[in-house]
């Protein structure tokens, strides 16, 4: 059996590199493929019976994947979109299981509102691994993919709470409470909240005292799982917790973390979210027959592809008609409200002016202000940059595939539930129609878009703008090089001289400075570039909590800073 089960394992690791090969050549979402060739492994003559608990995806692979995630999605990109994440992934998702819960109970009496809306909730939440795949290959808006990824780890929360209420009204008197539901939705919120930060800092403060990258990486394989549990021990959303604790983890790490430890990370979660992921989708498929042969008995060929069509109609039905009050805001009031914003930011940049202050905790306040202002500026100018478009939102729209936590999260209804078999094939049903409908027809879609790219020229000229910068605010807080002292003396003219002339605008040009340095200068060189390198992660840090510039420019300057400092402790 242990033979076989190796076997197994084998041939699916060599499925999902050769899915996700075979997709980038031809521009099929890796997802959809990998369901199809699960299916059509489960259809081999011999092929064993692998049955996987669904807690096991949902309390085991689901928290990983959203932990991956969310360590790499900025916060300043969650906080620009999050309204529109909030409403797709709370309001929304509320309101299609609701909906599907009342038609489907309406349409099908046997199976109870509680049931209904249990469907309902499992089939809400988007999954955004195959939306985001494609649009990364075809070139879609930075903004709309962090919406798509912001609204993919917020909606499992906003789910499984409401999966929670439905199935805890089906085990007692099959009345659906929405107040309880309320009440439920807040804890859930605020206890992950909570969870979270905790954990996010914890450990976060613990990894920056270690200077071990085989310990931090373990430690991290352990965050997902310390923010999970705990969460759902107290009846809080264990996967917002994790959310939390990943964002935390993302930002803090940008400061706290080294770079061979930051690089260590992003490589192993890549890795760690390519199998994961990969598995999931080919387990997916893998489960047909067996999803098959339970409903055979609960239902028949009619009323579950009506009960399918109904579901998978009203869901792209929702999501347009969820999009179209968000496009309509935007189009009435976002000019009105982004010319009255900058003309209240030139009316407070003039009283800034006249203001002198009197003090020390004055200036403090005065340059308090002066970063609200400098926020407030790279606010217009990202509208502008990077606006909502209706063809943006119309992408979002269509970005409505379903994945694997939609197959898992329907197989935690009660076992003895009636027409329990019906309600999981549908699911899986509906996930596998959206996955071919909108997974086929989305890179099409983007293409005819025909959104406007960045140039390689405009995304160099924003790195080396930001890197000038954070230079020189790092020689401003620093101070000139000639003035450096090591242990209380000043350095060795020669090595000031060296590096005023070489080593600092090489540091800030991210270039290479040259031959190794002598041998009695190099101690002294290394401690003033780490000092420079510093200040400049501390001004990258201040820069990216303004955001004149893009996402992607300050994650490019990072990754520049990461590889001088490893150059730097190498030499």
């Amino acid at each position: 059996m242990d033979h076989q089960f190796l076997l197994v394992a084998a041939a699916a690791l060599a499925i999902m590199i050769c899915a996700s090969v075979f997709a980038r050549r031809t521009g099929v979402a890796t997802p959809l493929l990998l369901v199809i060739l699960g299916i059509g492994a489960s259809a081999l003559p011999g092929t064993p019976t692998v049955h996987i608990e669904p807690e096991l995806v949902l309390a085991g692979v689901l928290p990983t994947l959203l932990y991956a995630s969310a360590v790499q999605l900025p916060v300043l990109d969650v906080k620009r979109n999050l309204s529109l994440i909030t409403w797709l992934s709370v309001v929304l998702v509320i309101v299609s299981a609701l909906a599907i819960g009342a038609v489907v109970h309406a349409v099908f009496p046997g199976i109870s509102f509680a049931l209904a809306t249990a469907l309902g909730a499992v089939v809400s939440p988007t999954d955004a691994v195959a939306a985001t795949a494609i649009g990364h290959r075809v070139g879609l808006p930075p903004r709309l993919m962090s919406v798509l990824e912001g609204e993919s780890l917020v909606n499992d929360a906003a789910a499984l709470v409401l999966l929670r209420t439905a199935v805890a009204a089906l085990a007692t008197t099959s009345h659906f409470s929405a107040v309880h539901t309320v009440l439920d939705f807040g804890w859930a919120v605020l206890g992950a909240l909570l969870t979270g930060l905790v954990v996010g800092f914890g450990t976060v403060l613990l990894r920056q005292r270690l200077d071990d990258p085989v310990l931090n990486t373990t430690i991290s394989f352990a965050v997902p799982f310390l923010a999970y549990f705990p969460a759902e021990e107290i009846d809080a959303s264990g996967v917002l917790a994790v959310v939390v604790a990943g964002l935390v983890t993302g930002t803090m790490g940008s400061k706290r973390f080294s770079a061979r430890d930051r690089q260590t990370q992003v490589t192993t979660w890549a890795t760690a979210s390519f199998v994961l992921e990969s598995g999931v989708f080919l387990a997916m498929g893998y489960q047909l027959p067996e999803l098959v042969d339970a409903a055979r008995s609960d239902t028949s060929l009619g009323e579950m592809t009506g009960l399918v069509l109904i579901v998978v109609g009203l869901l792209i039905a929702l999501r347009f008609l969820g999009l179209a009050w968000p496009a309509r805001q935007r189009r009435v009031r976002h000019g009105e409200r982004t010319e009255e914003f900058s003309a209240k930011l030139d009316r407070f940049e003039q009283h800034l002016e006249t203001v002198e202050p009197a003090g020390e905790r004055e200036e403090n306040r005065l340059a308090w202000a002066r970063r609200r202002l400098a926020r407030g500026r790279a606010e217009v100018e990202f509208e502008k940059r990077e606006p909502l478009t209706r063809r943006g939102l119309l992408v979002i729209a269509w970005a409505g595939m379903r994945g694997v936590v939609t197959v898992a999260a329907a197989q935690t209804i009660p076992v003895d539930t009636p027409h329990r078999s019906t309600v999981i094939l549908a699911a899986f049903f509906v996930a596998l129609i959206t996955l071919a409908l909108f997974g086929l027809t989305l890179p099409g879609l983007i293409a005819a878009m025909r959104f406007p790219g960045e140039s390689r020229e405009d995304q160099r000229d924003a790195t080396g703008a930001l890197m000038r910068r954070i230079g020189g605010a790092a020689i401003d807080a620093v101070g000139p090089v000639e003035e450096q002292k090591i242990d209380g003396k000043p350095i060795d003219p020669e090595v000031a001289t060296l590096m005023k002339e070489r080593v600092v605008p090489g540091l800030i040009a991210a270039t290479r400075t040259g031959d190794r340095p002598p041998a009695d200068h190099l101690d002294q060189m290394t401690a003033v570039q780490n000092r420079y390198l510093d200040a400049m992660r501390d001004a990258l840090v201040s820069e990216r909590s303004i955001g004149v510039y893009s996402s992607d420019t300050y994650r490019q300057v990072e990754a520049l800073l990461d590889s001088i400092e490893h150059r730097v402790r190498r030499d």
